[in-house]
């Protein structure tokens, strides 16, 4: 391929490293991207308030010689531009009935933690064992044959040479399923299958490879950017304007221009016309099916009655004191597991019973609150809200529940002032 003109929309982490990517390929590339914001970052912006910073979107970093790999693809090296400060433990997770266990990358004590719940025999640490070797496989081969491999068409997937994945990655099974063969207590299925949320799936329903999570949290640890995740984007930003590439930022696109024979020709971007070779759209699939590109039956079908993953009603706290009962990842998991997932997937709202997480980055990250404070992010999944998109009272409503139970639970195990020391909030 020679030199092309290249437009990418959006200045989110995934355009942000193409963009490195393509002007480091050395073939005279003109790259320009395009933000509608004032800021980068996408999901990963920061909200600031009086000293303390927040992360709007990753507050975990998992997999980090994927980063790795990706900076010396680059010409450079990870620490060259960020320091990354590993998690110890993992999590703290919250069971209803009082009980906690503290999630490691350390071998020894999380064999420890566990057999408090599963006891303590060669079994027990056999199945761990097992487990453990599963999930590396579905981690390896889904690198290999997902992350690195590119299909470009459909009939990739049906090669015999697959055949012998189906069975190493156990794609008839679930993630729940998976973990009930190695784990026998509800409490350890419980906390070897919640990670799917990350995804925005229920263990229920998601794929067995996906329990590729677990291994790349007790394999590799989990990992937080000193300065916030926003860091990350703005060192590749530095890498791809170094190279030639070209940011403009309070630019929106509002159209991708395809000619009649479905070519794509360029954008419409502040009400002009910029011609491009190749246009990159790293917006969200239904916005730009909708909004960017040339109507379609399957645009309106996608938007419509797209199964559309779930979100998160987020609080933003600063506290006037640290509190020393959360660490940097709690996880704090209902009784009523099962039917919180399927109220969240299949019934489309909150919870009566939520589980949430509670991100404190003060507690690794000091420069994300002032001395002897703390800034703390809550995320209680929720249903893609269908049909009450309008009545904000409704919304109002599940905000404040949200809120109350989150709120309740602190007062019960970690915290009893917890009020007292709540001095701003958003959400």
């Amino acid at each position: 391929m020679g030199a092309k003109k290249i437009i990418i929309i959006g200045a989110g982490i995934g355009g942000t490293a193409l963009a490195a990517r393509l002007v480091k390929q050395g073939q005279g590339h003109d790259v320009t991207v395009y933000e509608k914001n004032s800021f980068h970052g996408g999901r990963c912006s920061l909200i600031h308030h009086d000293g303390h910073r927040f992360d709007q979107g990753p507050s975990l970093l998992l997999m980090r010689e994927i980063f790795e790999e990706t900076f010396l693809d680059l010409g450079t090296t990870l620490d060259e531009h960020l320091t990354l400060l590993k998690c110890s433990p993992n999590y703290k997770v919250h069971f209803n009935d009082g009980q906690s266990i503290e999630l490691t990358s350390d071998l020894t004590t999380l064999l420890r933690e566990i057999t408090r719940f599963e006891g303590n025999s060669e079994k027990v640490t056999s199945r761990v064992l097992k487990f453990l070797t599963e999930t590396q496989v579905h981690y390896s081969k889904s690198v290999t044959h997902a992350l690195k491999t590119n299909y470009e068409t459909i009939w990739n997937l049906f090669q015999l040479k697959a055949i012998p994945l189906i069975w190493k990655l156990h794609i008839w099974d679930t993630v729940y399923g998976r973990v009930c063969k190695y784990f026998k207590t509800d409490h350890m299925r419980r906390a070897f299958t919640f990670q799917t949320m990350y995804l925005g799936m229920s263990p229920y329903d998601a794929p067995a490879p996906y329990n590729l999570l677990q291994y790349t949290e007790i394999a590799g640890g989990i990992w937080y950017p000193k300065g916030g995740f926003t860091t990350v984007v703005q060192s590749l930003e530095t890498i791809a304007k170094s190279h030639g590439a070209t940011f403009i930022y309070n630019s929106e696109v509002t159209e991708v221009k395809v000619n009649e024979k479905k070519n794509v020709t360029g954008i419409i971007v502040n009400g002009e016309y910029m011609e491009a070779d190749i246009v990159v759209c790293n917006a969200d699939l239904v916005y730009a099916y909708n909004n960017l590109l040339p109507k379609t039956k399957y645009g309106k079908v996608l938007g419509e009655k797209g199964q559309l993953t779930s979100s998160s009603i987020s609080f933003y706290w600063s506290l006037s004191t640290e509190v020393k009962g959360l660490l940097t990842h709690n996880i704090f998991l209902t009784q009523e597991y099962k039917s919180s997932f399927d109220q969240i997937f299949k019934e489309h709202t909150l919870p009566s019973e939520p589980s949430f997480y509670i991100n404190v980055p003060s507690r690794i990250d000091p420069t994300a609150a002032p001395p002897g404070k703390d800034s703390v992010a809550v995320l209680v999944p929720v249903g893609h809200l269908t049909g009450v998109n309008e009545q904000q009272q409704h919304i109002h409503q599940l905000v404040t529940l949200a809120r109350n139970h989150v709120i309740m639970k602190l007062l019960c195990i970690i915290i009893k002032s917890f009020t007292q020391i709540l001095v701003w909030l958003i959400y």
